[in-house]
């Protein structure tokens, strides 16, 4: 029997686009599937209703067709929030979308070196980054990180979420230079603070025998003197509650990386040794470097700046005073990671420099510092201010973990990593992954019915976020030009006071002209163009102590009279943009 030929060849062609077509809606089906899946068990909470977070998923999944296949590769430091992305987002996002994420997770430090190697080697080493908006300085004048504003606009045009809604972010000020473009996106956000026991100050006998000692009332330090008392009363006086030793301090000393991010992170701002304005003093900043207009000048008060000024050296004496005198022993040996979760075990009655990304760990059932109905016996609070402290000026720290991309990423790599970042602070995931790590980025999430709920749990986070008052909580600024480079002389030369090989004054001379030096070769460089260094010339310490603002003159007396405040009166203050 004869077949035509032209019937049969069409029959079969017709049969595979039949095939294809139904090959091409079960391949739709599938990542349509993993989005409700993932709609039901995981995301469950969200600013979004489930009918809009449905609508995000689905643009994920139609403008990652042409990435299908790839892997990609990123990395972040070790902490609750990225832990969540790692485990969590990256598998989600690859059955959503058919792009797999490798999320690497390692220290810090190491982060930074990762990323310093492919800015200097030009070599691609990650796909993304997210790297502390502390860097925001080094970004915009190296040239070597592609501003999300300029991807937007361009490469990322086609790419770019609807709903990704810059304005809802609460720290995308810490991500834009001074030339107006935002070179990171903010993934996740916490504050330095001040944590304390309130279930100790509270009790009738300690408030008694506190008010005998010191003649005013045990409660929220409102200054560093009101501070110091508190963690002489726990420590010398107290001594023991329950059977356990008390301290009314805890920090550490050890000789290591960590111990620059105890300084850098705003230690001196708390003290009051910049200027006003935020969200960094200007023209000298927290690390004690002036600028003018946009070019680092100095950071030695002979040439104008403060690292190794007065108050700069009153908040280092107290570093190492209270360290010695109020905390545990061990605390001089600890590192960072070391002495984070030693109040969580019921010892400590304060800690003036606490980051609020211990929250999670904090809040675990069955702690010493934990009730048997799941709420804190301890609270979070503003930081107590020093004596050189202003208003207008910055009060403490907060470290905004930010997506940031290289130019020496190919761009089909860093336009398929743009879209797994992207994920992880869609308002779909974003609340959930709040809750999970406490990290939160976007006003819609803090004011979200799901922050009420867990806030009494939290022992004061969501109150903190919720108050104007967390905008005198900020990053490192753009003062500091080269982080990567300056921010590793700040622990070779703390750790000298730390250990009384040099005093305060000593420590931070050399440091300030360590920090000169390295402004010195920047400006030589010329590789940073026009808001690179140029140092002023060296004049008398005293030239610049007398003129006004920062770098500031000794005070007379460094130790006013303690202040407090009841904690429930102070969360009034939250709801006001200014904090007496």
């Amino acid at each position: 029997m004869k077949i035509n030929t032209k019937i049969s060849k069409g029959l079969v062609l017709s049969a595979a686009i039949s095939l294809s077509a139904m090959g091409a809606t079960a391949y739709a089906d599938q990542f349509s599937d993993a989005s409700k899946k993932w709609l039901n068990e995981e995301f469950t909470k969200s600013s979004l209703s489930k009918e809009d977070q449905m609508k995000e998923l689905a643009w994920f999944t139609e403008a990652s067709k042409p990435f299908r296949g790839m892997s990609i590769n990123v990395v972040s430091e070790t902490i609750t929030t990225h832990e969540y992305e790692s485990k969590v987002l990256a598998k989600a996002f690859e059955e959503i979308t058919g792009i797999k994420v490798n999320h690497d997770l390692i220290q810090e430090g190491d982060v930074v070196e990762k990323l310093q190697t492919q800015m200097q080697s030009g070599r691609s080493i990650y796909d993304a980054y997210i790297n502390d908006s502390d860097l925001i300085g080094t970004h915009f004048r190296y040239g070597k990180v592609v501003p999300i504003s300029d991807m937007i606009k361009n490469e990322a045009k086609d790419l770019t979420l609807p709903t990704l809604d810059l304005e809802d972010f609460i720290g995308i000020d810490f991500t834009t230079g001074p030339d107006g473009k935002i070179y990171q996106l903010p993934d996740q956000q916490f504050a330095n603070l001040y944590w304390f026991r309130a279930d100790w100050f509270a009790r009738a006998d300690l408030k008694k025998q506190f008010k005998n000692i010191y003649g005013y009332e045990l409660g929220v330090p409102k200054n560093w003197s009101a501070y110091e008392d508190i963690a002489e009363f726990f420590t010398k006086h107290v001594k023991e509650i329950d059977g356990q030793p008390v301290y009314g301090h805890m920090d550490y000393g050890k000789k290591d990386p960590s111990l620059g991010w105890r300084f850098t992170d705003a230690w001196f701002s708390m003290a009051g040794a910049g200027d006003k304005s935020l969200p960094n003093g200007f023209p000298v900043d927290e690390w004690g470097i002036r600028v003018e207009g946009c070019q680092p000048v100095g950071s030695s008060v002979e040439r104008g700046g403060a690292t190794n000024g007065p108050a700069a050296v009153f908040a280092t004496t107290k570093y190492v005073d209270w360290l010695r005198q109020y905390a545990p022993p061990e605390a001089q040996g600890m590192t960072f990671s070391e002495a984070g979760p030693v109040p969580a075990q019921g010892g400590i009655a304060q800690q003036i420099f606490w980051y609020t990304a211990f929250t999670s760990s904090m809040t675990k059932e069955g702690l010493p510092v934990m009730n048997e109905d799941g709420t804190p016996k301890w609270r979070m609070a503003p930081s107590p201010k020093g004596p050189y402290w202003e208003e207008g000026m910055k009060l403490g720290y907060q470290d905004t973990g930010s997506w940031t991309f290289l130019k020496s990423t190919p761009e089909k790599n860093r336009l398929a990593a743009w879209l797994y970042a992207q994920f992880t602070v869609s308002k779909t995931v974003s609340l959930q992954k709040t809750l999970v790590g406490l990290t939160p980025i976007r006003e819609s999430d803090i004011n979200s019915q799901a922050m009420t709920d867990v806030a009494p749990k939290l022992g004061g986070l969501v109150e903190f976020y919720r108050s104007p008052a967390r905008k005198q909580w900020t990053p490192t600024g753009t003062n500091v030009p080269d982080y990567p480079k300056l921010a590793q002389l700040w622990w070779q030369y703390i750790a000298e006071a730390a250990s009384g090989e040099s005093t305060p004054q000593e420590a931070l001379d050399g440091l300030a002209k360590a920090q000169d030096k390295v402004l010195k070769r920047l400006e030589r460089s010329k590789v940073q163009g026009d808001c690179g260094p140029k140092l002023n010339p060296k004049r008398d310490a005293e030239y610049w102590l007398s003129q006004e603002g920062s770098p500031k003159a000794k005070l007379p007396n460094e130790k006013p009279p303690g202040e407090t405040v009841p904690y429930e009166q102070l969360l009034k203050s939250w709801e006001v943009s200014k904090l007496d």
